[in-house]
């Protein structure tokens, strides 16, 4: 466990940065802390391509007191464009390495203890995948599910791109990783204090019932975290993925989607693009 006292700062969280788009890239460029204090967290998809996750990182690093970076599924692509073709696990070790060398918290680490406006919470960054069980309506297994979305068109990348080595499938990954984080939650969470979840993915299902495609949920989480929120005391629940920022409540419990998302989607928007959500102090509370 590390403690790092944040002074006058803020808990702000970004997410699917995607900065293999200029206009992305762009925004990374001009993204800037309010204060000498804020930590940022980044729950995935900064890019597929491993120097440019580099890139973003280190520049996040150098401006923000902390960040915390959890992986999304571009991070875990093996992309033809990327010179670097590890896969899998294996892959998502080099990323923890590379996050080390900069300085920049990971879902490998202990948990830092915000200490600032709004905390003391503890900040728990997660990698969780997903396993097919936000199966579509009428469907009863991941293939009937998989089946019907290829009949739709809508079919994740990741069927191409993420490879789960040495792990049989992703679901079977996925189990795993739900398995350990378990077990390290259950030891190391120090009791009393509220827990800000990060995660690319919803620990919910709720979030993607506004889905333009339901079918895509399949590739957004797993019913395996569906209890979490209630399980622990959840300050905020952080993700992404789903590229519709907004903050909704379930069960008394506040989620926060952090996404940028892709320049023709955020350009529709009203408010200004690439800007960081609060999420401590809340909304309410002093700063």
């Amino acid at each position: 466990m590390t403690t790092t006292a944040g002074g006058a700062g803020r808990l702000v969280a970004i997410s699917d940065l995607h900065i293999g788009y200029p206009e992305n890239r762009a925004l990374v460029e001009e993204l800037h802390p309010d204060t000498d204090d804020d930590w940022l967290l980044v729950a995935g998809d900064v890019s597929e391509n491993v120097a440019d996750i580099h890139w973003t990182l280190k520049t996040l690093a150098s401006r923000f007191r902390k960040v915390v970076w959890a992986p999304g599924n571009h991070e875990l692509w093996t992309h033809p464009s990327d010179p670097v073709t590890l896969r899998g696990a294996e892959r998502y070790d080099h990323l923890v390495s590379v996050c080390r060398d900069l300085g920049v918290v990971t879902p490998e680490d202990p948990y830092p203890v915000w200490e600032g406006p709004g905390g003391p919470a503890v900040i728990v960054p997660l990698f969780l995948l997903y396993d097919y069980s936000f199966l579509p309506a009428g469907s009863a297994t991941k293939e009937e599910g998989l089946e019907y979305a290829h009949g739709t068109g809508v079919v994740c990348n990741d069927e191409y791109l993420l490879h789960p080595d040495p792990h049989p499938t992703r679901e079977a990954w996925c189990r795993e990783r739900v398995e350990l984080t378990l077990r390290r939650l259950e030891r190391e969470l120090p009791p009393g204090l509220p827990v800000v979840f990060v995660n690319h993915y919803p620990l919910d299902r709720h979030p993607t019932d506004v889905l333009w495609y339901p079918e895509f949920a399949m590739w957004c989480g797993t019913t395996l975290t569906a209890d979490w929120h209630r399980r622990f005391p959840v300050a905020a629940m952080v993700y992404g993925h789903l590229h519709i920022p907004r903050t909704t409540w379930h069960e008394g419990v506040r989620f926060e989607e952090v996404s940028v998302g892709y320049p023709r989607e955020w350009k529709k928007r009203q408010q200004p693009p690439g800007r960081p959500r609060l999420i401590l102090p809340a909304k309410g509370e002093d700063a």
